[in-house]
């Protein structure tokens, strides 16, 4: 079993990592040399391998947990807050999917950001942001989860925004920054509301007392609320889903860690972690199921109609991690979180194949692609098995979690089943949508694209950044096998039944859900080679018949304007932030200069007391004198 003081160094290494970097490196070292990628590696890679000891040594316990003493980092008075680690099947599991991506995207970014003048202080970003997401996976306690929570939205601020000379990247930073402050907010006064009521942060405790029915009523509801809404900022889920696609401007390999296993994969695992809370109120679960299920579906009809490839996969990202939130409110942890895990390596497999294409093209545009997949087969294939995963087809990954997903929708909340089906065909639909049209038929490049570095176009990565796509590709396709003999639900403490591998991988087939799923899912991607492959069906004419949804989809509901224009420009700059500026000027600075408007009145009056005349004075002193003795002879009996 691994020592517990060695799994504090899977937090500590990215530390260590970010530091270097950017306390020594950075300033020192010149801007061509990559000592800060292999620094970045080096400690992600240790991470790593600590991470996958500690998942077989929590697979060893019985108690599928490990303990780690926890050290006081804060006491005043009654108060005392430590910092501890909850090391159990969730965690080992999340420290694996955090790690494993971080290093795959590290690797891969030694060849996309090779000769970026802004190199040094992308791999120390990268490295703070890994540091965040494993510390916040670690916690085991609401504040420290909490403390770096904030800190994995100051890293993806700092991510997204990084070519910050482009206004886009900075607008979206502040977008995204600001969107998800919104959820925070939630989160933290449910944090507040929890410690006033229980007198304690930590995560066990606060479970022990919503099971034993202490902790309970409209408390727990709205702190499971609160919870709720902190993760809906964080996994982008209805409304505060508008600063996911935006973040897009940041370089692509964030996007891929971003997508795939830290930021938005933390709310997720925020209610997963919290999820006793919920189940012990009925309101604060069919939230979570309600707005998880709309989420996957609204997000799906906006990838339906995107042209820029790394939209069209954020749209997807928004969608899955409705499935995601719709997956724990019906099925519990394992259901969700085995979503998640497969969902990290396909996802990430899918963003760094754009990141290819675009290392290619110079373009995300897929109007001006087409006929890549000659002179990129490695990409192309990898990008087939990445959206045939996500798409949920047998045998590979998605499609085991996705069914799981699908099953236990349809047992607890049977409309939302039907949503989630709808979105099965529109996911096998866009995806497939973006493979025709960037991989196939013929160039569409409208202008002699160059890369930074002089190579010319339509060429295949090199092979630094194809390894660790050819790793995650194979992960999208074997990773579902975890549960087909019911492995991974057993493991997250799930009862479920138990099979051989093999019964598992065939015997899914006696029940008619997944032969209805596959069949979705086969007609979407059927759809998307008729019109934008054989074009049998013209994407144009089919646009024209559904004029208004495709305007609407391709405006993104016009919410985006709504929130500039409504919540922004109208009440926050003209009411909300305008009366706190009156209220600046007028009631602070009249305060403090009405002080020294005063002070300096009473300084000229005193002024005018001190004639220099003997004769005053000595009147003054008298009639003084005379006061005292009158109230001597009034009030001293």
């Amino acid at each position: 079993m691994i020592p517990y003081q060695l799994i504090w160094l899977i937090f500590f290494l990215p530390l260590i990592s970010f530091a270097v970097i950017a306390l020594v490196v950075r300033p020192l070292v010149k801007p061509g040399n990559r000592i800060s990628g292999y620094l970045a590696i080096a400690a992600i890679g240790g991470s790593l391998a600590l991470s996958i000891w500690t998942l077989f040594s929590v697979m060893q316990q019985a108690s599928h947990e490990i303990a780690v003493p926890a050290i006081t980092w804060l006491s005043i008075g009654s108060l005392s807050v430590q910092i501890g680690i909850l090391m159990d099947s969730l965690t080992a599991v999340m420290l694996v999917v955090v790690t494993l991506v971080s290093l795959m995207v590290q690797i891969y970014s030694q060849g996309y950001m090779r000769g970026d003048p802004g190199y040094h202080r992308y791999f120390a970003w990268m490295s703070l942001f890994t540091m965040s997401m494993l510390g916040l996976v670690l916690a085991n306690n609401l504040l420290m989860m909490f403390v770096f929570w904030e800190m994995v939205g100051l890293s993806s601020y700092l991510l997204i925004g990084f070519w910050f000379h482009k206004p886009a990247a900075a607008n979206a930073a502040k977008k995204a920054f600001i969107v998800t402050r919104l959820g925070d907010f939630g989160f933290l006064a449910a944090l507040l509301l929890l410690f006033a009521n229980t007198g304690t942060f930590d995560i066990i405790a606060l479970r022990g007392l919503a099971i034993s029915g202490v902790l309970g009523g409209a408390v727990l509801t709205w702190a499971a609320i609160g919870i709720f809404a902190g993760a809906a900022g964080k996994s982008a889920q209805f409304p505060l889903h508008v600063w996911l696609p935006d973040a897009m401007e940041g370089p692509t390999p964030v996007s891929a860690l971003i997508h795939a296993a830290t930021m938005v994969a933390a709310g997720v695992f925020l209610v997963a972690r919290t999820l006793p809370l919920f189940e012990h109120s009925l309101v604060a679960m069919n939230t979570v199921a309600i707005i998880g299920g709309f989420t996957a579906i609204f997000a799906a009809t906006m990838g339906l109609v995107a042209f820029d490839i790394k939209r069209v996969l954020a749209y997807s990202t928004v969608s899955q991690l409705g499935y995601m939130m719709l997956g724990l409110a019906t099925g519990g942890v394992a259901v969700g979180i085995f979503h998640l895990f497969n969902h990290a390596f396909f996802k990430a497999l899918l963003f760094l194949g754009a990141g290819s294409v675009n290392h290619a093209t110079g373009t995300f545009d897929m109007r001006e692609m087409g006929g890549l997949r000659k002179v990129m087969p490695w990409t192309y294939g990898l990008f087939i098995v990445g959206s045939l995963s996500l798409a949920g087809i047998w045998p590979l990954a998605g499609f085991w979690s996705k069914d799981e997903v699908l099953a236990s929708a349809l047992d607890k909340q049977p409309i939302l089943f039907v949503l989630a089906l709808i979105t099965v065909f529109m996911t096998a639909f866009y995806m497939f949508r973006a493979v025709f049209m960037t991989f196939t038929g013929a160039s569409r490049a409208k202008t002699h694209h160059e890369h930074a570095e002089g190579h010319s176009i339509r060429h295949e990565s090199p092979a630094v950044m194809l390894v660790p796509m050819i790793i995650l590709g194979v992960l999208a396709v074997v990773s579902g096998f975890w549960n087909v003999t019911g492995g991974f639900n057993a493991f997250m403490g799930e009862a479920g039944e138990t099979h051989s591998f093999i019964a598992g991988l065939f015997g899914v087939f006696a029940h008619p859900l997944p032969w209805i799923a596959l069949l979705v899912a086969c007609s979407g991607v059927a759809l998307a080679a008729i019109m934008y492959n054989t074009r049998l069906l013209s994407p144009e004419k089919v646009g024209k018949l559904f004029k208004p949804l495709y305007t609407l989809f391709l405006n993104k509901y016009w919410l985006d304007q709504l929130y500039e224009k409504l919540f922004v420009n109208n009440f926050l700059l003209n009411k909300l932030f305008a009366g706190f500026q009156w209220f600046d000027t007028g009631v602070v600075d009249g305060a403090a200069n009405g002080a020294g408007d005063a002070t300096n009145a009473a300084g000229k009056a005193l002024r005018r007391a001190q004639t220099g005349q003997l004769q005053v004075y000595a009147l003054t002193l008298g009639l003084g004198l005379i006061a005292i003795i009158v109230c001597v002879l009034i009030f001293g009996h």
